[in-house]
C-alpha cells in the first residue's frame, strides 16, 4: 500500500518547481513525460512507500527535469516546453489533491519574476539530477522573523 506525500509546488515562467517533503528518503524515483505526465516514488524512513503521479497543465522537456535530494525533502524542478505562466498545476484545472499545496517560499507572479537571464537563487541547489543538497537546502520554513521586522 502507497502513501501520498506532501507537495509544494510554485511556476515560473520556464519551469515548475515541486517540493515533496520526505525526510531520509530511499529508492527515489522521479519520471517526466514529454505530455506532462509527472510520476514521483521513494521509500519514506519507516519503510512505508510514497507515490504520486500528476498530468502538468503543459508539456515538459524530460531532459530539463532535475532533482535534488536533500535530507529533510526532495525538490523537482521541471521545464516548460514553452515559456509561459500555466492557469494551474493540471491540465485538468480542477482542484488538486489535499496533498498538493501552493509553496508560497518559492512563489512568483507574473509581474515579480526577474528579467535577467543569469541563473537564480533556486537554480544552485540542482546538479543535473543527482545533487546532494546540503541539511538546509530545500527546507521548509517560514522566513526568519528577524528580516522580516527589517532589523
Amino acid at each position: 500500500m502507497s502513501h501520498n506525500p506532501e507537495v509544494l509546488w510554485a511556476q515560473r515562467s520556464d519551469k515548475v518547481y515541486l517540493t515533496v517533503a520526505l525526510p531520509d528518503a530511499k529508492d527515489i524515483s522521479v519520471k517526466c513525460e514529454p505530455h506532462g505526465a509527472f510520476s514521483f516514488s521513494a521509500v519514506g524512513a519507516q519503510g512505508k512507500r510514497f507515490e504520486f503521479s500528476v498530468e502538468l497543465y503543459g508539456k515538459i522537456v524530460p531532459a530539463g527535469c532535475k532533482t535534488n535530494v536533500g535530507l529533510r525533502n526532495i525538490i523537482c524542478s521541471v521545464q516548460k516546453e514553452e515559456k509561459g505562466w500555466w492557469k494551474s498545476l493540471l491540465k485538468s484545472g480542477v482542484k488538486p489533491a489535499p496533498y498538493i499545496k501552493v509553496d508560497w517560499n518559492k512563489w512568483c507572479d507574473e509581474d515579480e519574476e526577474p528579467t535577467s537571464d543569469v541563473a537564480s537563487d533556486d537554480e544552485s541547489a540542482f546538479v543535473d539530477g543527482e545533487g546532494e543538497g546540503s541539511d538546509d537546502d530545500g527546507m521548509l520554513y517560514l522566513p526568519d522573523l528577524e528580516k522580516a521586522r527589517g532589523n
